[in-house]
């Protein structure tokens, strides 16, 4: 058995295209399609209700009423522990075909215990803005590491839970590997990261992971995405992460910060005022770099507060 499970939150207007679209795929297993509803306001309930009743594959859905991204993935692997593979992805996605073969494929034919495809990216109305450069994509979830599939052994080539499949033996072997809850997001709030703390722990257990070009979803951004002050919140939060939970415990420090965190933050913002003065182009990349600094001193100290 496999589950094609997502996690949602007030995206009542997105479920019936979205559960048609996973109901599409093929399998050589059989398949259940798991949504996690969030406490959602909208109607969510309601269109869910309605699509279990729908052909095809089945539909159930479960109420998790832990507020947050890591409460509602982990639930979903509770909820998905029988099963053999558990593939999520998100509720702004629509799978496209053959995603669920190359899932399976990765996983039972060639020894993957989690595998990750591409993540394009589907721009709303108005389309692509003039100042987002393709180095940014990667911050709206974009993936693409190219048409070739290759074993994960590196950092630097992540798989995100909006297009991923694990082994369900990973769960039910070790009880505690979850998705992290200091790395919680609620609501619309911006950040999280829970996704990559996944990866990363898993990458460091030596676990056999797969890139699978041919397992693809269409992510849809919304428009208050596509704006600058995104990034730059986005990369705060990530800073802040990083202070709070990441960064070791330094011996050298003034009122209990390490001087490096101070001179880095304003060296970037130094690099970033120099930059809008001359109207050199990355402008937007460097004041990321900045407000990520400023997160992790912003980070650090609370954690030395608490």
């Amino acid at each position: 058995m496999l589950t094609f499970a997502f996690c949602t939150y007030n995206r009542a207007d997105r479920l019936e295209k979205l559960v048609t679209a996973m109901r599409a795929q093929s399998c050589p297993l059989p398949f259940e399609i798991l949504a996690v509803n969030n406490n959602s306001r909208d109607d969510t309930l309601a269109i869910l209700e309605k699509l279990t009743r729908a052909p095809g594959a089945k539909l159930r859905f479960v109420t998790e009423t832990a507020q947050g991204i890591v409460p509602a993935r982990n639930r979903a692997i509770e909820e998905a522990l029988d099963s053999d593979i558990l593939v999520f992805m998100d509720d702004d996605e629509l799978p496209q075909k053959g995603l669920l073969n190359a899932a399976h494929d990765a996983i039972v034919n060639e020894g993957a215990q989690c595998a990750g495809g591409r993540v394009k990216v589907d721009f709303p109305l108005g389309g692509r803005p003039a100042w987002l450069s393709d180095d940014l994509l990667g911050f709206l979830s974009a993936v693409d590491y190219g048409e070739r599939p290759f074993w994960i052994k590196h950092t630097d080539t992540p798989v995100w839970t909006g297009n991923v499949a694990y082994d369900m033996r990973l769960f039910r072997d070790d009880p505690d590997l979850r998705f992290d809850p200091r790395y919680n997001r609620t609501g619309t709030a911006v950040g999280g990261g829970e996704d990559i703390a996944m990866f990363n722990q898993l990458l460091a257990r030596g676990t056999p992971m797969r890139y699978r070009p041919d397992m693809q979803v269409e992510h849809f951004v919304e428009p208050w995405r596509l704006r600058r002050r995104y990034f730059l919140k986005l990369h705060y939060q990530a800073g802040l992460r990083k202070g709070l939970h990441e960064l070791p415990i330094y011996t050298k420090t003034v009122l209990g910060i390490p001087p490096f965190l101070v001179a880095q933050f304003f060296s970037h913002c130094l690099r970033t005022l120099a930059m809008g003065i001359t109207r050199r182009s990355g402008l937007l990349r460097q004041a990321m770099n900045a407000t990520h600094a400023l997160g992790m001193l912003t980070g650090y100290a609370k954690r030395q507060r608490s």
